[in-house]
This record gives C-alpha cells, structure tokens and sequence, in this order.
C-alpha cells in the first residue's frame, strides 16, 4: 500500500509527481530545489542558501509524513557545479549529524529552474 503525502509546508510539485509517497515503511520525497513553499518562488544566490531552503523543504516533507531528517537512511544530493561540494556539505553537515544517511553526490549538467542544487532522500516512515 502506499500513501501520497501533501503538505503546503513544502513547495508544491511542478510536474505529474508527489511531494512524498509512504509506503512498506519508508518515506520517498521526491527531490527538492530552492522553492519557498508560502510564495513558490526560487530562492536566489549562492549555493549555501539554497542548500539550506532545500533542507528546510525536506524537513517539513517528512514531517508531514510522520517521519524527520534523523529517520533519513539515503540521500542523493545533484550539484550544478562539483566546485560547490564543500560550500553544500557545509550546510548539509548541520542538518544531519550523527548516524548519517548513505549518500550520493552527483553533477548535473542543469537542474529544474536553473537552480544549482536538488535533494531527494528516503526515510524510515
């Protein structure tokens, strides 16, 4: 079985896609960008900002279903720019601390609105 999750908490989807799904005890939240869920609009600049709206995007995705970042078992995170690892993994190392999720780094030639980074994780419901 699994469960749609919607949440005016995070951004809405721009495509044919859900926020998150629940679903055998795991939470899939499709990737997020730099959207400001309360004006759906980017939020511009450099990458440690972005980085940060995506995390708080995330954050209240699981929330809503049930679950929290400290439940995240796998992340994959999709960088514009490779020279922008260590400003991201700054910002991404205050959001998860201690038993850290599995994770995969990866360049994108471009990301949905030109942003410079996206995030997708899966979580234990």
């Amino acid at each position: 079985m699994k469960e749609v999750i919607a949440t005016d908490l995070g951004p809405k989807a721009i495509g044919p896609y859900s926020q998150a799904v629940r679903a055998n005890g795991f939470v899939f939240v499709s990737g997020q960008i730099a959207l400001d869920p309360s004006t759906q609009k980017l939020v511009s600049g450099e990458i440690m900002m972005q980085t940060e709206r995506v995390l708080e995007n995330l954050k209240a995705i699981l929330g809503a279903a049930g679950s929290s970042l400290e439940k995240v078992v796998r992340t994959t995170v999709f960088l514009v720019d490779m020279n922008e690892f260590a400003a991201m993994n700054e910002v991404y190392a205050r959001y998860f601390r201690e038993q850290f999720p599995a994770r995969s780094t990866v360049q994108a030639a471009r990301l949905p609105r030109d942003v410079r980074v996206e995030i997708d994780v899966i979580a234990l419901a």
